[in-house]
């Protein structure tokens, strides 16, 4: 209760109510207080409530303060007899009862604020039947229904709207963009027509490229309507097919089917039929029936909060939890009949079940074989405009295939003859490559080691005494020289590669100086490199600096150049409205009648004059009505008393008339004996 009691505190302390309580001071308050507090944090929620509780019946005040809470759907704790001790409670002020209704108020303030806005247009005035037979009556009736469901596809909308992300910053700036696209358009299409007016006959050309544009238009919707047409062809086209097909396949089946099938074959399709029409689609027609109903309960109600879910939810679970104790109870009774009656409840019950999913499994058989049907007549069609042949059915389908089975297992066995000598010649053109660049590496190794040693071109010095020696080998066995033309061949070589090292020596020392120069340069390089880099860098940060202050110094000036347009625009509103006192003043001043009835404070007076004459009207209009509150509140208390009345004694009259229907009891001798 103390939770309970400081939470109301924070509440009312706080915007909009700011009372400025504790919670001594709020424990201490007086009955008619706390009723006023309620009915300020009421009128929060419905502006409607703002009335002071001293100048109002407390019969009222309790009224009007529990036909809110009904609308707002609070519910006190308890059972009849506690409402009650609710009612008196709220007439006199308690504490206990005054308590829970200001914490559930002050804990869904934005909640309630919305269902009480709702329910000032949702709640339906209830008209008697006896008024809607005037065709006045039940024409503004149904046009008030309207009404209300228009403003409920309407308030959905809204809230769409409002949760969807959009906002009008968001519109305004988008807005905003068009207009300076627009204005970009119209100058470009300004400046384009200041460059044509230069042109000859720039009209005409006009003309024509308006004439190209709308044929190329045409052009556009002819090619659309020469699609829509293909397409339409084809889909008429398939529905020849289609129809044909079907009509080939009963053709087919009547050819060889014999009348005791097709006869067994129809009984079965009208079996089908007369149970998909009299049980399934029946059952299934009530259940959307009833879903369907359901929905539009759910959908005329009024919005639910999650409060309202929560208990929902616990009542679902407490008439759960009765019909799981019902069930128990029914269980452990244990009788015999009942006992032998479930159980040919639950064959049944299963038997139904198995017919209803063999007959689902029938529809869906019936509908996949219907879109098999459909595909193969579509790939038919496809192999047609493709090949121009049609496609093999029954044996020769078969024959093909055989034909087609041999081909491919000779295809197989020569594929994979093929692949065994494309195996073997990747592992020999692989070997070839790895032989190759072994070879070019050691070439490129003892070329490398030649150069080192100084003695470049040795090895093809060598490969050429090699091939000279082969060459020499042949030619003596060929031509049987002797061995001292091979001396004299071999000396020849040597003085030669003597020769080769004599003059490769000095540019061997040449190449060293150079080398040494180079790396010299590159060195100085560097550090010329870097010296240009930290200069750069330097010029770059003095770059940056230069823009910011040309971009400040622009800012600056737009700031300067819209206070300027903004100071004229005050100038000109200001001697505008100079001007507009002066001309006020003359006729004012002025002794014409009717310059003074067009002066401004002429026409504020008349004003006044006839609002504060309409506001006399209203008043003495509200009094009267004030007045005969109370008679016809009275009258209205009788008829409804008096609908009551006629409506007991259409029921006895009623339930005299079942009693003589059903037979006539005469009593005679003290008994009593019932004549049909």
């Amino acid at each position: 209760m103390s939770d309970q009691i400081k939470f109301i505190v924070d509440n009312l302390n706080k915007e909009p109510f700011r009372k400025n309580y504790n919670l001594i001071t709020f424990d201490s308050l007086e009955p008619m207080q706390l009723l006023q507090i309620l009915n300020d944090v009421l009128a929060e929620i419905d502006p409607k409530q703002v009335v002071d509780i001293r100048e109002e019946m407390p019969e009222h005040t309790a009224k009007r303060m529990l036909s809110l809470l009904g609308i707002l759907k609070y519910k006190p704790p308890g059972n009849a007899t506690d409402m009650s001790t609710f009612r008196q409670g709220l007439v006199i002020g308690s504490k206990p009862v005054i308590y829970p209704v200001l914490h559930w108020l002050l804990q869904r303030t934005n909640e309630l604020k919305k269902r009480a806005y709702l329910a000032r247009f949702l709640i339906k005035l209830e008209v008697p039947s006896e008024f809607l037979q005037d065709e006045t009556v039940a024409d503004t009736n149904k046009q008030y229904e309207e009404l209300m469901e228009a403003f409920k596809t309407l308030h959905k909308e809204c809230e769409q709207l409002k949760t969807s992300g959009f906002s009008t910053a968001e519109i305004r700036r988008d807005i905003s963009a068009m207009e300076d696209e627009k204005d970009q358009l119209i100058k470009r299409v300004e400046r384009l027509k200041k460059r044509v007016e230069t042109v000859q006959n720039h009209q005409r050309m006009l003309k024509i490229a308006r004439q190209l544009r709308v044929e190329k238009e045409r052009e556009e919707f002819l090619a659309q309507q020469k699609q829509e047409q293909k397409n339409q062809l084809f889909h008429a086209v398939q529905r020849l097919q289609r129809v044909q097909n079907q009509l080939k396949s009963m053709r087919h089946a009547a050819a060889d089917a014999k009348p005791e099938s097709l006869m067994k074959r129809l009984e079965e399709e009208i079996k089908f039929n007369s149970y998909m029409v009299t049980e399934k689609f029946p059952k299934e027609l009530e259940s959307k029936k009833k879903e369907l109903h359901f929905l539009q309960k759910v959908v005329s109600e009024p919005a639910m909060g999650h409060s309202d879910l929560l208990e929902l939810e616990s009542n679902i679970n407490e008439i759960n939890t009765q019909i799981n104790q019902l069930i128990e109870k029914k269980m452990m009774r244990n009788e015999p009949i009942e006992g032998k009656l479930s159980l040919y409840r639950q064959q049944a019950s299963i038997i139904s079940r198995k017919k209803e999913a063999k007959a689902e499994e029938l529809q869906e058989a019936k509908e996949k074989l219907a879109s098999l049907e459909r595909e193969v007549s579509v790939k038919t069609n496809q192999t047609r405009e493709f090949d121009g042949t049609e496609v093999l059915k029954g044996d020769e389908f078969k024959r093909y295939v055989s034909k087609l089975r041999s081909k491919s297992t000779v295809f197989k066995k020569k594929h994979q003859i093929i692949a065994e000598f494309k195996a073997e010649f990747g592992l020999l053109q692989r070997t070839e490559e790895l032989l190759k660049q072994r070879h070019e590496n050691i070439q490129h190794q003892l070329r490398t080691i030649e150069e080192k040693k100084g003695i470049s071109g040795y090895s093809y010095t060598q490969e050429e005494l090699e091939r000279v020696s082969a060459l020499k080998s042949e030619v003596d066995e060929m031509k049987g020289r002797t061995l001292d033309d091979m001396s004299e061949m071999v000396k020849k070589l040597n003085s030669l590669v003597s020769e080769k090292k004599s003059a490769l020596a000095p540019v061997i020392k040449e190449l060293r100086q150079l080398r040494q120069k180079c790396q010299e340069l590159t060195q100085e390089c560097d550090e010329k490199k870097s010296q240009y880099d930290s200069c750069a860098a330097g010029l770059e940060s003095n770059r940056s600096k230069l823009e910011q202050e040309v971009r400040g110094l622009r800012e600056e000036c737009l700031q300067e150049e819209s206070r300027y347009h903004y100071t004229n625009c005050m100038i000109k509103n200001l001697e505008v409205q100079l001007r507009r006192a002066t001309d006020e003043m003359k006729a004012y001043v002025s002794s014409d009648q009717q310059e003074k009835r067009k002066a401004i404070r002429e026409q504020y007076t008349k004003n006044i004059t006839e609002q504060e004459n309409l506001g006399k009207k209203l008043r003495e209009k509200q009094k009267a009505v004030r007045e005969s509150h109370g008679p016809n509140m009275k009258q209205a208390k009788m008829w409804r008393d008096f609908e009551q009345l006629m409506e007991c004694k259409k029921q006895c009259f009623l339930k005299q008339q079942s009693q003589t229907s059903i037979g006539q009891v005469i009593q005679e001798g003290g008994e009593d004996r019932l004549i049909l």
